[in-house]
Formats: C-alpha cells, sequence, structure tokens
C-alpha cells in the first residue's frame, strides 16, 4: 500500500515540507523513488508564472535536442534554475545526467491565442519532446506549464532530497502547493513516467491503491484524448477521467465522483437528478473504477481535492492550522508538519464525498 500526501498554504514553504510529510509513513514505501509537483511557485520562478515551465530531465544529447526543437518552433528561454547537485557517493539515486526547469516565452504568434489555443499547443509540445526523447531513451519530459514544477527521481527519497538540495531551505524554489508520494510503480516496470503524481494540462493527480479496471478504462480512454498516453501505471486512468470530467466535459468537480464510483441503480432512482445521474452511467460507464484506492488531486485554479473507493478501502485525513491544510494517509504525517493543529478538527473523508480545499484554505465537502 503506497501513502501519498499534499500542502497547501497561505505561505510558500520549501520542498523539505513535502519530505517531512511523507517520511514519517516510511512503512507505507520502499525508497523506490521520490517524486513530487509543486505549484504556485515563488523563490526563483515568482516573476514568471504566466511563463510555461519545462520540468526536464535528459542525457546531454537529450538537452541539445529539446534546446534545437524549442528554437525552431520560436520559444524564447527567460528564466532557469539550475539545481547544484551533490554527487557525494554512497547516495542512493539513480540520477540523469541533466536536469531543466526552464521558462519559455509563448512563440510571437501566440501573442494574442486565446488560453484554449495556448493549453493546446504546451500539450503538443510536451507530447512531441517526449516522443523525441523516448526513440533513443534521451530523458523524460514531466510537464511544461506555467507555474507547475515537477520532479521525478529513482531511489531513496532522503538522497534523492540531498541529491537537489532540497533540504536547505534557502529560498530557491518554494510555493504554496504541493502533491508528493515516495514511492515508485510497483505493479509494472520501475520508469520515471510510471511515478506519481501524474499531470496532464494543469491537473495533477497521486492515488494510493489500484484499479482493477484499468484495461477498460485505457482502451476507452485512448479514444477520449490525444495526451492519454503512457498507462505506465493503472492509476494514471484517475487523472485521464479527472481531466476528461473537468477540462474537456466542464462538468462541476463533484461529478467526477460519480463519474469513476457510480451510485447503485436504486439509489439513483431515489434521486432529484437521476436523470443526470443515469446519463453518467449509460455514457461514461467505461471510466468507473474499482478496487481499493484514495485520491489526491490538484486542480489549474490551485484547489486541491481528495475522495476514497466506495468502500473507503484506503486511509486519507485532512488537517489544518492558521495558514496550511494538509493531506495525508497516516496522521503521524500531519502531527509533523502540522504539530499545534487541533486534532479534534481532523476529517476523515468518506467513501461517498469529495473534499476540496479552495484558495484561501476553505474545505468543502460535496456528498455524493
Amino acid at each position: 500500500m503506497c501513502r501519498i500526501g499534499a500542502i497547501k498554504s497561505k505561505v510558500a514553504f520549501h520542498p523539505s515540507q513535502a519530505l517531512y510529510l511523507m517520511l514519517p509513513q516510511q512503512e507505507g514505501h520502499d525508497n523506490s523513488g521520490f517524486a513530487m509537483v509543486m505549484q504556485d511557485l515563488y523563490g526563483v520562478f515568482a516573476g514568471y508564472k504566466d511563463k510555461p515551465l519545462m520540468s526536464l530531465a535528459c542525457t546531454q544529447k537529450g538537452a541539445k535536442l529539446v534546446e534545437d526543437y524549442m528554437e525552431s518552433h520560436n520559444f524564447v528561454p527567460v528564466n532557469e534554475w539550475n539545481p547544484k547537485v551533490n554527487r557525494s557517493p554512497g547516495l542512493d539515486i539513480k540520477a540523469m545526467p541533466h536536469y531543466i526547469f526552464r521558462n519559455y516565452d509563448y512563440p510571437r504568434s501566440y501573442k494574442d491565442a486565446t488560453q484554449e489555443e495556448k493549453e493546446a499547443l504546451l500539450l503538443d509540445t510536451r507530447l512531441a519532446i517526449r516522443a523525441m526523447l523516448e526513440k533513443d531513451e534521451l530523458g523524460y519530459i514531466f510537464s511544461f506549464w506555467p507555474d507547475v514544477l515537477t520532479l521525478k527521481e529513482i531511489g531513496d527519497p532522503r538522497d534523492i532530497a540531498t541529491y537537489f538540495g532540497l533540504w536547505d531551505d534557502k529560498g530557491d524554489m518554494m510555493a504554496k502547493n504541493v502533491i508528493v508520494q515516495c514511492r515508485q510503480n510497483t505493479n509494472y516496470d520501475i520508469v520515471r513516467y510510471a511515478a506519481h503524481p501524474f499531470f496532464i494540462q494543469g491537473y495533477t493527480l497521486c492515488a494510493n491503491g489500484e484499479n482493477t479496471f484499468y484495461t477498460k478504462n485505457k482502451e476507452y480512454q485512448k479514444s477520449l484524448n490525444k495526451g492519454y498516453i503512457g498507462f505506465e501505471s493503472d492509476s494514471q486512468n484517475f487523472i485521464y477521467t479527472l481531466h476528461y470530467v473537468l477540462h474537456e466535459l466542464k462538468w462541476p468537480i463533484q461529478y467526477y465522483k460519480h463519474v469513476i464510483t457510480p451510485l447503485p441503480f436504486e439509489e439513483i432512482e431515489k434521486r432529484p437528478d437521476k436523470a443526470e445521474l443515469m446519463a453518467i452511467r449509460q455514457s461514461l460507464g467505461h471510466l468507473e473504477i474499482n478496487g481499493p484506492n484514495t485520491i489526491i488531486a490538484m486542480l489549474p485554479d490551485n484547489n486541491i481535492m481528495t475522495c476514497c473507493d466506495s468502500k473507503k478501502l484506503r486511509p486519507v485525513i485532512v488537517g489544518r492550522d492558521e495558514n496550511t491544510v494538509a493531506i495525508a494517509s497516516e496522521v503521524c504525517a500531519l502531527n509533523t508538519v502540522l504539530p499545534n493543529r487541533d486534532q479534534e478538527k481532523d476529517l476523515y473523508p468518506n467513501e461517498r464525498e469529495v473534499v476540496v480545499i479552495t484558495e484561501d484554505l476553505e474545505v468543502q465537502r460535496w456528498k455524493q
């Protein structure tokens, strides 16, 4: 069983807080990897929130290919953070030769483009670079999006943090939102793309558990959007459905729960919105999930949400203090990052609700 976590704060914090959130839950991870997505960035990225940020791990040849591609497509680099890595012997990390975290200006031809056109451009660019790097195993592009940074690596989370200087709270890399997991994929081959959290067009998601409807979900999702690729983990189904429901169909977030864990027919019949719920079951039945799981997701508007499977077979807890809300699989994680919170106000989401943490840290509970 994996462990997952997220932190949302009114005050920008360092990545070390994400590590402190996860390490107390060590029984739930095997020191095989560390991955995080940071959003609403500060530090060296504070002045570039509207500029797409590329998160890339690659070889020297891969870096040159990416630079040539971006130049030929009229992207102009405007900012870059180069982590000063610690190459001390004995660190348990399968490091790539180069890590690139670089902001770009949009091509001039997109000066008056709509938000939808810019989003399509960023998706197409990421997919093109991924395909280019995959051909000869030259690297990995994890995200290309404004105000979002993704880091994924294989090894011991503590050593990965040491390698990238994540323990050093010196202000270079900071954010108000983070989602994190300290475990590589265990059901399939260990590859960086398979590590949670997953990202597509401003949507980030990690999951604790499994989806036994993986094949059914995957075959249907392949037909829905060109960005639904890879499927290195059965948990990727969750983010593609989240993106499809909110971004493509533009439905309210509470309907995501009705898609992945629909109510029984006898309960639907008693609902005033039974026509809508029956339509969901009939049209999106291939997106239903099954198996024990808990989901934490971050949305483009910086809201963070969590929900569970229909039987609540995986744990999750939400706690807060005046400035911060944290979500984790275990209470011990919250005790570490929020030691002074009122524990009597901790929230344990149930199997029939979606919990959303808004930008002003309001905790909303949507009953299914």
